[in-house]
């Protein structure tokens, strides 16, 4: 399989993980490509002095030939030269160059390229600075595709957790409406979609939370559950489809529940990403359902305070690449493309 990186804020880890990954990757067959800047890696190669020869490719000869990571080459696209690389800096140049290399990357995919991309974490300030008005991956990508709800999910493969957010980047006032507005039967359809489609779960088992405190006590204390939530779990489970709830999330993870079921459902970003990071802090993967590509990233920030100390863990960001070859494998099951 070929995955493209794209490199995230290069004034934050991403540089840093992705080398520290293609090392760990050269034990395996696949073959890696990072669009973004040779300038960039090259710092990073040399402040960490990572035994690693970085080549500068065009996007046309990669449809000719990508080496495997076993070469130990790593090539890179240049879609642009920053005139300064400042670790743990705030710039909108460094802004422009990540969304520059997302699209980059983003485009090899859709055109059959490359089989799936890992996004490397960008900045959501360094991103308003340079004049992009989408606040991260899952809106740029949504958008790009023409996919206007992309689901975000975190899956954990050390523990088999697997969480959707019913909402996102929202403000927690707005929530309760955004979910009585939302076509949660649809969402959770898709959902339990994409399970099959690209993690080969033939009948997935859905667990849905509620939103307010104890699922609401039968009203007691909010309505969406019996407004919304509860009626849309009853039609879908009629249908046939593996689902319960809603659970209070507070005793579903602290009772691991969650082991009974192949993916969870929270209504908003906090309630859901709790207990997952507690659970998977350095293992857990960012993934987007519903994309025409495959696209995973790792589920950690720009890292600023740790930007080219050489400290930053890569383990999210090869749990990422590695998922994203597995997902690649479920969708296109005769081999990469060529």
């Amino acid at each position: 399989m070929r995955i493209v990186c794209s490199l995230g804020d290069p004034h934050g880890i991403g540089p840093e993980v992705i080398l520290k990954s293609f090392l760990k990757m050269q034990r395996c067959g696949h073959s890696m490509v990072v669009a973004g800047s040779l300038q960039v890696m090259k710092f990073y190669r040399h402040l960490l002095g990572l035994p690693i020869e970085l080549e500068r490719i065009d996007a046309p000869a990669l449809s000719q030939n990508l080496p495997p990571c076993s070469c130990g080459v790593l090539p890179v696209i240049s879609v642009a030269e920053p005139e300064t690389i400042l670790p743990g800096t705030l710039s909108a140049e460094a802004g422009a160059l990540a969304i520059q290399s997302l699209q980059c990357a983003a485009e090899l995919c859709r055109d059959g390229i490359c089989d799936a991309l890992v996004t490397a974490p960008i900045h959501k300030e360094a991103l308003a600075l340079a004049g992009c008005k989408d606040t991260g991956h899952t809106g740029f990508l949504g958008r790009m595709f023409g996919v206007p709800s992309p689901i975000m999910m975190f899956a954990d493969a050390r523990t088999g957790l697997k969480v959707a957010l019913a909402t996102i980047h929202e403000p927690i006032s707005r929530v309760p409406s955004l979910i009585s507005s939302m076509d949660l039967e649809g969402f959770l359809r898709q959902l339990s979609g994409a399970l099959k489609r690209d993690f080969a779960i033939n009948e997935p088992s859905l667990a849905v939370l509620g939103l307010n405190p104890h699922a609401s006590d039968g009203g007691v204390m909010g309505s969406e559950e019996g407004a919304v939530i509860s009626p849309a779990i009853e039609r879908l489970h009629n249908a046939g489809m593996h689902i319960e709830g809603p659970f209070p999330a507070d005793g579903f993870f602290g009772s691991s529940r969650w082991k009974h079921y192949d993916g969870v459902v929270a209504m908003y970003h906090d309630q859901g990403l709790l207990p997952f990071k507690v659970m998977a802090f350095e293992s857990g993967v960012n993934v987007t359902l519903g994309l025409p590509i495959v696209r995973t990233s790792p589920d950690h920030g720009t890292g600023f305070d740790r930007a080219g100390t050489g400290t930053a863990s890569e383990e999210s960001f090869y749990e990422a690449a590695m998922l994203a070859i597995s997902i690649a494998q479920h969708r296109n099951p005769t081999g990469p493309v060529q």
